[in-house]
């Protein structure tokens, strides 16, 4: 009988270290999943941390490349024979042309990277002038094109503007179709003659 009692007494026990022993195994859990959880955030923030660096170091690196050192606008500004709105004007290679689709006016998203290396050379020279002359194709009567291509150069102006450069720095001009970058009467003539080009009115 004692035995027996003895027994049932060691199994209680037992029973009883076992449960109190449980909730210690799931704070220790607890803890080491408050552990990993707190590594993987600190992860996290480290590197979204160095990607915002280093999207900072490239916006920096795109804007330098766009400031020209001294005289390098002046040395690749080239006289139009054609005068524009204001007298004389010039081309410069370091601002480039935008494209449009047939019949169309909207700035395409892949101009829209283009628009904004011109905003940025703008930025760097904020006293240069500039103005926005619309082109489109041969296709189409004279007048139909000379109001599309007011609205390409429209266009191109409010993203300038949208880009931070002020208005009384653009002008706009419409030529229709009327000077064409390429004579030929195909596709890819047609392509290269829809566009937006820019010209410096004053340095």
């Amino acid at each position: 009988m004692i035995k027996k009692s003895l027994t049932v007494f060691v199994c209680i026990l037992c029973l009883g270290l076992l449960l109190a022993g449980c909730p210690k195994t799931k704070v220790a859990v607890s803890r080491d999943q408050a552990s990993v959880q707190s590594a993987e955030e600190a992860a996290r923030r480290e590197r979204e941390a160095r990607e915002a660096k280093e999207r900072e170091l490239a916006k920096l690196r795109e804007e330098e490349l766009q400031k020209p050192a001294g005289g390098e606008v002046e040395k690749t500004l080239v006289a139009k024979k054609e005068p524009g709105i204001e007298g004389e004007v010039f081309e410069t290679k370091l601002l480039k042309d935008i494209y449009f689709e047939f019949d169309k006016y909207e700035i395409r998203r892949e101009d829209e990277a283009v628009l904004k290396e011109n905003a940025a050379f703008l930025k760097n020279n904020p006293k240069m002038k500039v103005q926005i002359e619309g082109h489109c194709d041969e296709r189409g009567t004279v007048e139909y094109n000379l109001a599309l291509g007011e609205r390409r150069a429209n266009n191109t102006k409010k993203y300038l503007v949208f880009l931070g450069i002020p208005a009384d720095r653009i002008s706009t001009i419409s030529f229709g179709k009327e000077r064409p970058l390429d004579k030929g009467h195909d596709e890819g003539a047609w392509a290269k003659n829809r566009r937006a080009h820019v010209v410096v009115l004053s340095k």
